[in-house]
């Protein structure tokens, strides 16, 4: 069974991604059909409402209407952007996730406004999150224009001490700029990409997740398959070391990605069960009981 942790569609067909014009969102049948391909039981729907990074903002009554539809493919996330309600920290936010949490909402995300991580309209943001007791999926940005995702800085000491203020708000932590953070060698330079070769001591990543259960690894993207592939033996360690805060997911957005993010990791979890580097029971942890649990899904 496959639950992907991460992923996103629309009702209808948008003005397409500014980098190609085959670059079109998903339908939901689309979709469905990328699924059933890969052999995904159901998946996160992420709306996206920010708009640093799409050409059509999105709106939560969207992936709800698509959720209503097929209730046994998908999984609603709601998303709410930190300026929202006059664009100031005092913002009741509250009452706003409550009433999408009534609608069936899972989780807020992806969070990608460019704002930075101490921000007081962000740092409200994940305050109210908190109270709410749902998980919130980010996107990390290296800058502060010409990108899309909150804003920190190499080390990630912004992200570190919101997790320290918010112990009780379950990260879905996400993208190249967390993800590079798996070694310890990250630079200026290699932070926002996706890093090759061994991995060192001393990564951000392993040390926030070991200091805080609740940050867990959204696998999803190039950015999850490349911080376990780039270093086989590592990547072995790391999914044993963190069985139970890692999720499957794909960060599928277009038709084209069949040939790549649908199943770059599904190949990577599969041939490491098959070859004995990780156990039945890591492999169903990561790629279903983790997100079952920490949704609050029936199994």
């Amino acid at each position: 069974m496959f639950i992907d942790i991460h992923g996103h569609a629309t009702p209808y067909k948008i003005v397409h991604y500014h980098t190609s014009a085959d670059q079109c969102f998903c339908t939901p049948w689309e979709l469905i059909d990328l699924h059933d391909f890969a052999g995904i039981d159901r998946g996160v729907l992420l709306p996206c409402t920010n708009p640093e990074n799409v050409p059509t903002v999105q709106s939560n009554e969207e992936i709800i209407g698509i959720w209503q539809r097929y209730p046994d493919r998908f999984i609603p996330f709601c998303n709410i952007d930190p300026r929202h309600c006059f664009n100031t920290p005092d913002a009741n936010l509250g009452y706003i996730l409550d009433y999408y949490k009534d609608q069936g909402c899972r989780g807020i995300g992806e969070v990608c406004c460019n704002l930075w991580f101490d921000d007081p309209r962000v740092v409200n943001l994940f305050d109210h999150v908190e109270k709410a007791g749902i998980p919130l999926t980010f996107h990390v940005a290296t800058r502060d224009h010409g990108t899309y995702g909150m804003i920190d800085t190499v080390g990630l000491p912004r992200l570190s001490e919101q997790m320290d203020r918010h112990p009780d708000l379950v990260w879905l932590c996400h993208s190249q700029s967390w993800w590079a953070h798996i070694s310890g060698d990250v630079t200026e330079e290699t932070w926002g990409g996706y890093p090759k070769g061994p991995v060192t001591e001393g990564g951000k990543v392993v040390e926030l997740m070991r200091k805080n259960p609740n940050a867990i690894g959204d696998m999803s993207a190039g950015s999850g398959f490349n911080a376990v592939s780039r270093d086989p033996e590592f990547g072995y360690w790391f999914m044993n070391e963190f069985q139970d805060q890692l999720c499957f997911g794909t960060d599928v957005c277009f038709p084209t990605n069949k040939s790549d993010v649908l199943v770059y990791l599904r190949d990577f979890l599969n041939a490491a069960l098959a070859d004995g580097s990780i156990s039945q029971q890591v492999y169903d942890k990561i790629t279903h009981q983790n997100a079952i649990r920490i949704l609050g899904l029936k199994g």
